[in-house]
């Protein structure tokens, strides 16, 4: 599929789908007119990388994890240099800390939620579950 196919399919901006690839957290094939083609698993991997970006992970953040998704275990330990293990600890704290957060913003609106005349239907309509 092209670009404007994949923008549809993911509802991702065609500039942010480039910038995507420009940051190297997708890679699309070229066809020998250079247009970008897309298959099956570029779609997954870019709702990954929303969500990964909406859950405020930096996009250098977002390649690491995808990178580290795609070695096989027994392959990770020996690539880390400890400067990386240093940066990845700094990230992962930044992470549970904006968890915590947001953990706390849920637990905030559902329980006001829960309070009001439409709790029921207005959580069931959110997946909401306390």
């Amino acid at each position: 599929m092209k670009i404007g196919e994949l923008a549809r399919r993911t509802g991702v901006s065609t500039r942010l789908l480039r910038y995507y690839e420009e940051q190297g957290l997708i890679s699309p094939a070229r066809t020998t007119n250079t247009y970008r083609t897309y298959d099956e698993q570029e779609v997954a991997r870019v709702e990954q990388v929303v969500g990964l970006v909406r859950a405020g992970v930096p996009t250098r953040l977002a390649r690491v994890l995808l990178d580290l998704e795609d070695v096989r275990v027994e392959d990770l330990a020996p690539s880390c240099t400890r400067q990386v293990a240093e940066l990845l600890a700094e990230e992962l704290t930044g992470l549970d800390e904006r968890i915590a957060c947001l953990t706390k913003s849920r637990r905030t609106l559902c329980d006001y939620l829960q309070r009001t005349e439409h709790a029921t239907a207005v959580l069931e309509n959110a997946g909401a579950t306390t």
